[in-house]
């Protein structure tokens, strides 16, 4: 962490505006007017704000030249089509004349969708963590990111959600506006450098600097990874990083843990690892964190049980979750977890399969305003679908025999397995599975003439890539040709249609658009789900299209001063920083899924010079390895993978 200097404490200033955790959503203050200039982009949490009195651009050298041009402090606003506070903060304060009057004044207004553009919401989060601890504030970050930058793009303070006006004692978005632009015009040159210098601070924080020594590369490193998972492992409920200091903290899937867990036991068998592993599965798989009507998995949970999610629906973690429950299936057969597969699955080609064969992005957690709506139920809704003898047995399974669960409604969740019901009832779980499935349709039909949330139909090449491999993964595991054909589909799709007039690999596809030259993980993903087509199909041409993305992978993303890729690449722009990501996040690391790849195509198409470039990728991150092992845990999987690619170099050696 930057040291505080005295130029940076001007930003104190301004703390009294840093929001709270608000609670109070309003309605919106005007119906929509004439379009602004998102009404030109595709995608759609952009599209929703196309509308707003705002006077919006997108990220882009217009709006960029004009705040330069008029010396004008730039409002940036970052968000994603899923994100529930963006939405509500779109209502209350982009529709608002007296703050869009205000912000159109006084500000050059940028919105972006961060996972279009994942370098700048990653440049201006930090940018936002760093300021926070300057100003001794606990907040972390969030979305939507309400950053307010120098002309020339640096940036100066922020904050996350913000009412639209003061509440509770909390400054609002109005007062904000005011604060800031009266500091900027007070003292624009004081500000400039203070942005001078947060920039420079963000640029260090994100830069990797060259390994004072190499670390040997061993076994031990990937077992300290499973010690510090059992740290954080919440073994009543699964999952990680509950805490009873902290009792309402969200729960995450954490698929990249569960996906290190399984390659673990694949390579060594562990007691921990396997209880970890499958404790935290049964729990999520029976919780309300699972959508037991529609297939598929909500975001996360609000709760340490899995019991209320937040309800939005990401192409993401079902891809990793489909992939994890395949795998756990394959090492220990086991009919409920072949069932959540095959619910994820059918989901996902119902609801966020594009007609071309793409995978959509995500679906909202809200319906006109009310979060969850579209998914919770109440008794009558459930009493008037079915029979009396199909209410009594559902009712019973997934909890409407109780008190509802959420704001007077149920989210339907297992108190306990099914196999314990099929017990009680003396039925076979085959019987009982049977019977729930032909109930569900008849749930799932009637919840479909509900209004439905907004789909996010941007498609992806990152998690296509993810998806790719799920379904390759499920359809090589359970031996269903369908499941295979879509992931040819899909990939073929991305192959063709995610690309630039020069043929570079594109970041997202809307309206058969394809737009932004792609990241690192884009890549990544999709080699290792190309790489995951070839292992299910046998087919060369998906090997082959793996190597040849590799092949152009290398030059665009190298640093060949520390090791392993950037995640930007030379086609895109450059901002203030330019960053590497070794840890993992909701989803594995670019870099550690680029050292596995490189490590599998070393073998596949006899490129030997492949292991010493995943090496030194995994080198250049093994501090972290080493400091915080439970970061990094697709890192520990790619040492696995050195180890087992040198151990089988060295073996023709050895019989000789």
């Amino acid at each position: 962490m930057p040291r505080f200097t005295p130029l940076l404490a001007a930003a104190i200033v301004l703390t009294l505006a840093m929001p709270g955790t608000w609670l109070v959503a309003q309605q919106p203050t005007a119906k929509p007017g004439p379009a602004n200039r998102l009404a030109k982009e595709t995608s759609p949490y952009l599209l929703l704000h196309a509308h707003n009195p705002v006077d919006w651009y997108p990220w882009g050298d217009e709006a960029l030249a004009k705040a330069k041009a008029e010396k004008k402090l730039i409002f940036l606003s970052v968000g994603y089509s899923s994100c529930y506070w963006c939405h509500v903060m779109e209502r209350e304060s982009f529709m608002d004349p007296e703050i869009a009057a205000l912000l159109n004044k006084h500000f050059v207004c940028i919105k972006v969708d961060r996972e279009e553009r994942p370098d700048i919401d990653e440049i201006y989060m930090q940018a936002l963590r760093i300021y926070m601890q300057l100003v001794g504030s606990k907040q972390g970050g969030g979305w939507p990111l309400s950053m307010f930058l120098t002309p020339d793009a640096k940036p100066l303070m922020g904050g996350t959600y913000f009412p639209p006006r003061d509440q509770d004692g909390r400054m609002g978005l109005l007062a904000v506006l005011g604060r800031v632009q009266e500091a900027w015009s007070g003292d624009p040159e004081k500000w400039q450098k203070t942005g001078e210098s947060l920039a420079s601070y963000v640029a260090e924080s994100l830069q990797q600097r060259p390994l004072l020594k190499v670390v040997k590369l061993e076994p031990a490193l990937v077992d300290s990874v499973v010690a510090a998972l059992a740290g954080q492992f919440d073994a009543s409920y699964g999952g990680w990083g509950y805490s009873a200091e902290e009792p309402r903290r969200p729960k995450f899937p954490d698929p990249p843990n569960l996906t290190f867990l399984l390659d673990y036991n694949r390579r060594r068998s562990s007691s921990a690892a396997t209880t970890m592993l499958v404790t935290t599965l049964e729990k999520m798989s029976q919780g309300g964190i699972r959508d037991h009507v529609g297939g598929g998995f909500h975001r996360y949970s609000t709760d340490r049980f899995w019991r209320v999610p937040h309800f939005e629906k990401m192409l993401y973690d079902n891809a990793q979750l489909t992939t994890v429950f395949a795998a756990a299936y394959e090492a220990a057969p086991r009919p409920d977890f072949k069932r959540v597969v095959d619910e994820i699955i059918a989901f996902v080609l119902r609801e966020l399969t594009d007609a071309d064969g793409g995978f959509y992005s995500a679906l909202d957690a809200e319906t006109d305003s009310h979060e969850g709506i579209y998914y919770v139920w109440q008794r009558g809704e459930v009493e008037a679908a079915l029979t009396p003898e199909e209410y009594a047995l559902w009712s019973g399974v997934y909890g409407l025999s109780g008190e509802p669960n959420f704001e007077g409604r149920y989210i339907p969740l297992l108190e306990r397995p099914l196999a314990a019901v099929a017990e009680e009832r003396k039925l076979t779980l085959e019987a009982l599975e049977t019977q729930l499935t032909a109930i569900n349709a008849k749930l799932l039909a009637v919840r479909s003439l509900r209004k439905r949330p907004l789909t996010d139909t941007k498609i992806l090449t990152a998690w296509n890539g993810l998806m790719i491999r799920a379904l390759a993964d499920a359809g090589r595991v359970f031996e269903n040709p369908q499941y295979t054909a879509a992931a040819a589909r899909a990939a073929d799709f991305i192959l063709t249609k995610s690309r630039d007039a020069a043929g570079h690999l594109q970041r997202t596809v809307t309206d058969k658009q394809a737009k932004v030259p792609a990241y690192l993980d884009d890549y990544a993903f999709l080699i290792d789900g190309l790489i995951a087509l070839h292992r299910a199909t046998g087919e060369a041409r998906w090997l082959q299209a793996a190597g040849e993305l590799m092949e152009a992978q290398l030059p665009l993303f190298s640093d060949d001063r520390v090791g392993g890729f950037f995640n930007t690449s030379t086609l895109h722009e450059q901002l203030i920083a330019r960053s590497k990501v070794p840890t993992d996040t909701v989803i594995p690391s670019g870099n550690s899924m680029s050292a596995i790849n490189l490590l599998h195509l070393a073998q596949a198409l006899n490129r030997p010079e492949y292991v010493a470039r995943a090496e030194k990728c995994i080198q250049s991150a093994t501090p972290i390895l080493v400091e915080q092992p439970a970061a990094v845990v697709q890192l520990a999987t790619a040492v696995s993978s050195w180890l087992d690619a040198t151990a089988a170099a060295k073996a023709p050696e050895a019989k000789q």
